[in-house]
């Protein structure tokens, strides 16, 4: 599979994510929820590497690697804990837009860390999620 197909995938998971996570909530503190995801997570990518054998790998990252690898984590952890909250707290269909903001925000951080190129494609695509986020948050 190329990256297309696997990025396709994932898009269609994380809108999973948001179905089955606002279903799952009812009536449980989110916090919790993250911690009980975090744990199925946890098992679910620790069996994968068990099974493809790369295990010994974890030796060979590194120390550069493993820091950002950290930071991604931490990331991870609170974009989850905030996103599980406005889930409780909101509608679906609203929340799971804005928090698609990351998207403009990523391609932003892309131009300015990374040093990607901008171009007609990435610029256009951060400006309609962004006005979609405005018109999920303004029009009614």
């Amino acid at each position: 599979m190329n990256w297309i197909t696997y990025a396709i995938l994932s898009a269609l998971f994380a809108a999973l994510v948001a179905i089955f996570g606002k279903i799952g909530i009812q009536g449980v503190d989110s916090n919790l929820a993250v911690a009980i995801r975090t744990i199925i997570i946890v098992l679910f990518a620790w069996g994968i590497v068990l099974i493809q054998g790369n295990i010994s790998d974890i030796f060979k990252i590194s120390t550069f690697s493993f820091t950002f690898i950290i930071l991604s984590a931490i990331a991870t952890g609170l974009s989850w804990l905030f996103y599980y909250k406005a889930l409780q707290l909101g509608e679906v269909s609203r929340v799971a837009p804005i928090d698609k903001l990351s998207i403009a925000l990523t391609i932003i951080l892309a131009f300015i860390i990374l040093g990607e190129k901008p171009n007609l494609g990435n610029i256009t695509g951060g400006i309609l999620v962004t006005l979609g986020v405005l018109a999920t948050i303004f029009i009614r």
